[in-house]
């Protein structure tokens, strides 16, 4: 969002409420009995402390070291408005931990030292490194900038890491990465022009020299012009180590046939007959905050061939250190890192420009209101891309251990991966056991709606990535027309597309259609219409005919409607036991929730159908199921005729003789809540419920979305259960990774 859309007073309430800062501190381990507090404290602390005091490295392991960073400044260089010292630099610091803590799960506490001096700087963060994992240093002025981190990384024996200088080159070299791709040029050949001799700019050609940039091809300048050798006015050590033999003299000077621009200095510094000298495919990153030198409008007005970058979000190209710091100390600290090094910067980079190069996902152009293509227009991944996580830690992570940065090397990088997935998106460690049957199976899946461009990107995933064989169902050329448009023009060849009219078997499937509905009111004319001309009728078909192993649908139509065109092919209704199960995924907890999808108002004898249906879907995630029949009474109280199917359902499980847990009815407190169990003694499950089935699909319905907008649960499903065929029906609004996923279900029959 950019600056001018963001009012004085959102900037305040965002602030103050619900209480004031942006952090809090929470206990990670249970602190309610006399017993917990004599284990986390006294007496039970003390042992930890002699291992610790025996053997330092332990603290890795007893503590919260590992995975808790400092970010330490003095707000002697605070964002764009200079020295506002260390308690008005406070908002920013806290900023910065809640951002470790969103992207990358990396615990930080915000550390505002008052005092510009350098020694009085360096002694208080040295004599705090027993505490902390890692140090990152931010809004500090240049030059102190320089030596407090020199210093520290001499003195200590944890990453320090200064973000205002490396955080923007890693990204900037990212971005610079796929420029010089796009534009078919090396890095050892171009001419590289930096504007603004900071700390930024400085780290920024730096880095770019260590990853191949030659010295002689970088000009870099400041107020007083560029730094050539011999030059003594506003000099320093770090300037004058980037100093070259040039004629040039002035910005516009040093411009004339430049391929690349690095712009660390002011809004206007450069002009468009600046950039309409520059060589051929001219790579300009503006990175001025909160204006660019220049404007990208006004960059493409004298180059079209140009591609730009700036530091804003409202611009194509943003160079975001949110992209680089929290993943960059992910990597480190999961090694322990003695420090962050040249090497591991440079993974970072290369990880982001390769990752760029990938195609997006549909969350991400959801989050962005636009679709997201590799090209002059996306160079550089965006801060909200899922797959940031298990992606750059792993690059960073093995550089660190490839130079000895690594105090305890990662043994298994796949199983390290796929931890960083579960980390941060609690889908994974569910589907991470189904994904592998799902390779093992290697289903072929009928993706029925060939006409949606999400639908066609999750098929073009599914068999990239191993899991089986896409089938889609839709018209070649409108399958072609939409992967193309989508910047997938390649995957055409991989998928097979299968039709009303290329496929040998319409006059069979009909002949099936017509044996089931001839005696519900369709004649031969119907018949031809909806095996023809309906996918969801066609694709259900092909399944009843094995030709196909799964099918996926519903991204384009409501549930209901295509759960009736369904029951033309199967017996998918509530009369013949189908039901809809929903998994809530929420602080480390599962929860399936049901009947979410097909029965309007069960009897008892429904309810203990769904009930299985849940128990089904718990064990095929892994789970051992626990049923709660929940309401709002508990075992009797208040009486009442609407509890009253609850209160019998689990006489029917009785009946039956089922092989799980199941107890009620019970409000939903009692159901998930230990504590409120022991209330009641004589109930039967040996833990909090993790299948809940509730009254009516309306309450199953408010339940659901109620824990998903205000509680920020994550959703699978509904998944189909109950029918002779594996079939599943996504939401209308599902993304490509949503509709993706309910056909890794598909492909492992879950339901």
């Amino acid at each position: 969002m950019s600056k001018n859309r963001i009012t004085r007073e959102e900037a305040l309430a965002f602030h103050l409420e619900p209480t004031p800062g942006k952090w809090e501190v929470n206990a990670t381990v249970p602190m309610t009995t006399q017993r917990d507090l004599s284990l986390a404290y006294s007496p039970g602390v003390a042992v930890p402390c002699e291992e610790i005091a025996e053997n330092p490295e332990l603290a890795y392991d007893y503590t919260n070291k590992g995975n808790l960073v400092a970010v330490i400044s003095n707000g002697t260089a605070v964002l764009g408005l200079g020295n506002l010292g260390a308690l008005g630099s406070k908002p920013v610091m806290e900023g910065k931990s809640v951002l470790f803590k969103r992207f990358a799960d990396v615990n930080s506490i915000d550390i505002e030292l008052d005092t510009e001096d350098v020694d009085a700087f360096c002694n208080a963060v040295r004599l705090m490194g027993p505490t902390f994992g890692g140090i990152n240093l931010e809004d500090i002025k240049a030059p102190e900038c320089f030596i407090i981190e020199q210093r520290l990384k001499e003195e200590m024996d944890i990453p320090v890491f200064h973000d205002d200088q490396h955080g923007t080159a890693v990204i900037c070299a990212a971005g610079l990465i796929n420029a010089l791709h796009l534009s078919g040029k090396k890095i050892e050949d171009v001419k590289i022009v930096l504007n603004g001799a900071g700390a930024a700019g400085i780290a920024c050609v730096e880095l770019l020299k260590r990853m191949g940039a030659r010295h002689e091809n970088c000009i870099a300048c400041d107020t007083k012009g560029v730094i050539y050798q011999g030059r003594t006015e506003g000099m320093n050590q770090w300037k004058s180590a980037h100093a070259v033999k040039t004629e040039a003299r002035s910005l516009e000077e040093a411009m004339v046939g430049a391929d690349v621009f690095l712009g660390v200095s002011a809004k206007g510094a450069v002009t468009q007959a600046m950039v309409a000298s520059m060589a051929d495919n001219p790579v300009i990153f503006a990175m001025a905050n909160p204006d660019p030198e220049i404007t990208p409008e006004e960059a493409h007005e004298v180059r079209q061939d140009a591609i730009v970058a700036t530091g804003r979000s409202d611009y194509p190209n943003q160079v975001n250190n949110v992209l680089g710091f929290p993943y960059l100390f992910r990597g480190a600290l999961d090694i322990n890192a003695r420090a962050i090094n040249d090497e591991m910067k440079i993974a970072c980079a290369e990880a982001l420009a390769e990752l760029a190069r990938e195609d997006v996902p549909d969350e991400v152009a959801m989050a962005y209101g636009r679709k997201l293509t590799f090209g002059r227009d996306y160079i550089i991944p965006t801060p909200f891309d899922p797959r940031l996580i298990h992606r750059v830690p792993p690059a960073v992570a093995r550089a660190g251990m490839e130079t000895g940065a690594a105090r305890r090397p990662i043994i298994d990088m796949d199983a390290y991966e796929l931890g960083l997935k579960t980390r941060m998106d609690p889908t994974a460690s569910i589907l991470r056991g189904i994904n592998a049957r799902a390779r093992n199976a290697q289903a072929r899946m009928i993706f029925a709606e060939g006409d949606d461009v999400r639908v066609l990107r999750a098929a073009v995933m599914y068999q990239r990535q191993g899991l089986g064989k896409a089938l889609v169902v839709g018209r070649e050329k409108d399958v072609k027309e939409k992967l193309e448009a989508a910047g997938l023009g390649d995957a055409v060849r991989e998928l097979e597309v299968v039709n009303a009219a290329n496929t040998r078997h319409l006059e069979t499937y009909k002949e099936f259609l017509y044996q089931r509905l001839q005696r519900k009111g369709h004649d031969r004319h119907d018949i031809h219409r909806l095996a023809a001309r309906d996918r969801h009728v066609f694709s259900a078909l092909m399944l009843a005919h094995d030709h196909g192993d799964g099918m996926i649908t519903g991204a384009t139509r409501k549930s209901a409607h295509v759960m009736e065109l369904i029951n033309h092919v199967f017996d998918a209704d509530a009369a013949n036991g189908a039901a809809g199960v929903t998994a809530l995924l929420h602080k480390g907890r599962i929860v399936l929730v049901a009947d979410t999808l097909v029965h309007e108002w069960p009897d008892e004898e429904d309810l203990a159908n769904i009930a299985q249906r849940g128990a089904d879907v718990a064990r095929h995630l892994g789970l051992d199921p626990r049923v709660a029949f929940v309401s709002f009474s508990t075992f009797g109280y208040p009486r009442s005729e609407r509890a009253e199917k609850m209160h019998l359902a689990p006489r029917v499980l009785e009946r039956r003789g089922v092989d799980f847990e199941f107890e009620g009815e019970m409000t939903v407190d009692v159901a998930l809540n230990p504590q409120a169990q022991a209330n009641y003694p004589f109930q039967r499950l040996s833990g909090p419920a993790n299948i809940l089935v509730v009254p009516a699909r309306h309450s199953a319905s408010i339940s659901v979305k109620l824990m998903q907008e205000m509680a920020g649960a994550t959703v699978i499903g509904p998944i189909l259960s109950g029918i002779d065929a594996s079939i599943q029906i996504c939401s209308s609004n599902a993304t490509a990774t949503d509709i993706l996923n309910m056909a890794v279900l598909a492909s492992c029959k879950v339901g």
